[in-house]
């Protein structure tokens, strides 16, 4: 599974300085810098070198300030990591180059350039406050068969927990999560329901969502719930 590359890729661009997370904006691998504004760095997951690997870190390059591609290194050594010309591709196109072992070793192959100029600063900035806006690093990068946990879900989860025993006023949901009113007013997964003006309950679907995705269970007014 890629997601078995994830964590040694993370441990590999923490050590650089950055703060990384897992499957942000469709991105295997988001890493933001301390800075302000903060150097991103996007890496991609693939079990082998390959060229559909090249093929998505181009599609992210105009978001990224540093592009990686990692791969698992090949048992005999045979494998792409070996082949000159697809390194020079990836200098060429300005991509780092990680080669991970069975171990979790994680290998620099080709170094990418420093910086290189943003091309999307809108879907950089998504990108940007999406990290910032998630609580922790609740998903392994590479995952594509699970519902990404996203900074969203997040404070939709949090409205669901303070609702479960009961309908709330939106007023006093604000307390756990700022956007409750916009959360629950579009209730993008069914797990609200409209009580009376301005109160809102829990469906069944919500009920279930946080069987899959339980929560801590905290009193309005006691402050932020802990990430999930």
């Amino acid at each position: 599974m890629e997601t078995a590359l994830y964590l040694p890729v993370k441990r590999f661009l923490e050590e650089l300085g950055f703060t990384v997370k897992g499957e942000i904006g469709g991105c295997d691998v988001v890493g933001l810098s301390a800075g302000d504004p903060p150097v991103v760095v996007i890496g991609e997951l693939k079990l082998a070198f390959n060229l559909e690997l090249i093929l998505q870190a181009v599609d992210r390059a105009p978001a990224a300030d540093e592009i990686w591609i990692a791969a698992k290194m090949s048992s005999r050594g045979k494998g792409r990591e070996s082949d000159a010309r697809y390194r020079n591709l990836c200098r060429r196109l300005g991509f780092g180059m990680l080669g991970v072992t069975e171990r979790g070793q994680v290998e620099v192959l080709v170094k990418p350039p420093t910086a290189a100029p943003r091309r999307e600063p809108k879907k950089r900035s998504r990108l940007v406050a999406e990290h910032q806006r998630r609580q922790g690093d609740p998903v392994l990068g590479g995952s594509t068969r699970a519902p990404i946990m996203t900074a969203y879900r997040q404070q939709a989860l949090a409205c669901a927990s303070a609702l479960a025993d009961g309908p709330q006023r939106v007023r006093d949901l604000r307390a756990l999560c700022p956007d409750a009113g916009k959360i629950l007013l579009h209730n993008v997964y069914g797990w609200f329901a409209r009580a009376d003006r301005g109160i809102y309950g829990l469906t069944e679907a919500g009920h279930a969502a946080l069987k899959r995705w339980p929560q801590p269970r905290i009193a309005l007014g006691a402050g932020q719930p802990s990430p999930p």
